[in-house]
C-alpha cells in the first residue's frame, strides 16, 4: 500500500511536466540530408524571401553578410542581386562630414547596406528587442536551425505548430501561443506565417508547409552555409586515399613479386 501511494504522488508530481514536453517534430525530407545531399537553390531563395518579407521585422541574421547571398554554395543568387537586396536594408552609419553620429532627435544615423555588411537585427540593442515585443527577446536565426535539438525539422514542426485553441484542460498565460513542439508548449512568438503569406517570385502556391519547409531550408544552409563545399572535399579526399591505396599495393607487388 505504501508503495502503491508513493507511486500515485510522484505520478501526481510529474503529470504537470508530462502535459507541458514538447511533442517531438515532425520529421521532414530534406533535399541536403545524407552524404549526397544539396540544398535547394529554388528553396534557399524562397525562404530569403520569407526571411525578409516576414521574419526580419523581428530576427537578425548577424552572422551572415550580404555578399553571403552570392557565395558558391548559396542561395544562387548574382552578386547584383545580392548588392540591390542589401542596398534594400538600413544599417547604422559611420560620423558625418561633421562628425555627428545621430540625428537632431538623437536617433541613429542610416544608411543603406553593402555587400560587406552583416545582415542586421531590426533592434539597436536587446532592450529595444525586448521593449518591442513585450519582454521577449526574439533570438538571432543565424544558428537557430544547429543550436535546437532536431535542428530543421524542430524549425519547421514550430512554423506549422501553432494552434488557435489549446486542446480542453490547457491553459496558455496571457501574451503566449499554444505550440505543442515548444518547450512548455507555450511561446510568446505569435503564429509568423499562414497560408499564402507571401507571393513567391516564382510562382510557387504559398501553402504554410510550403512557407515552412523554404524557410526552415534557408535557415539550416544560414547555418551550415559550408555544407557542400565539406562534402565536395570529403569525397575528393576520400577519391585520393582510395587512388593512393591502389598505387601503394600495385607498388608493393612490384617490388616483392618473385620475393
Amino acid at each position: 500500500m505504501k508503495k502503491l501511494l508513493l507511486l500515485l504522488f510522484a505520478l501526481a508530481l510529474a503529470a504537470p511536466a508530462l502535459a507541458t514536453a514538447a511533442q517531438p517534430p515532425q520529421k521532414q525530407a530534406w533535399s541536403f540530408n545524407g552524404p549526397f545531399g544539396t540544398y535547394d537553390r529554388a528553396s534557399l531563395q524562397r525562404g530569403f524571401q520569407i526571411y525578409r518579407e516576414v521574419c526580419s521585422a523581428c530576427h537578425g541574421l548577424t552572422y551572415l553578410k550580404f555578399r553571403d547571398l552570392a557565395a558558391p554554395g548559396g542561395p544562387g543568387f548574382s552578386e547584383q542581386e545580392a548588392a540591390a537586396i542589401a542596398h534594400s536594408f538600413q544599417v547604422a552609419a559611420g560620423p558625418n562630414e561633421t562628425g555627428e553620429e545621430t540625428d537632431d532627435n538623437g536617433v541613429r544615423l542610416q544608411r543603406p547596406a553593402t555587400l560587406a555588411d552583416v545582415i542586421p537585427s531590426p533592434f539597436p540593442n536587446q532592450q529595444a528587442a525586448r521593449n518591442s515585443n513585450s519582454g521577449a527577446l526574439p533570438p538571432d536565426l543565424s544558428l537557430m536551425a544547429a543550436a535546437r535539438k532536431d535542428g530543421v525539422d524542430y524549425v519547421y514542426s514550430i512554423l506549422v505548430g501553432f494552434v488557435e485553441h489549446p486542446p480542453k484542460g490547457v491553459k496558455v498565460k496571457e501574451g503566449l501561443n499554444f505550440n505543442p513542439y515548444f518547450e512548455g508548449q507555450a511561446i510568446a512568438m505569435p503564429q509568423p506565417l499562414t497560408s499564402e503569406a507571401v507571393i513567391y517570385a516564382d510562382g510557387t502556391h504559398a501553402s504554410l508547409q510550403q512557407e515552412a519547409h523554404d524557410v526552415a531550408t534557408f535557415l539550416a544552409w544560414a547555418a551550415d552555409p559550408q555544407m557542400e563545399q565539406r562534402k565536395r572535399l570529403g569525397f575528393e579526399v576520400v577519391a585520393f586515399l582510395i587512388l593512393f591505396s591502389g598505387l601503394l599495393f600495385l607498388s608493393y607487388r612490384k617490388v616483392w613479386k618473385g620475393k
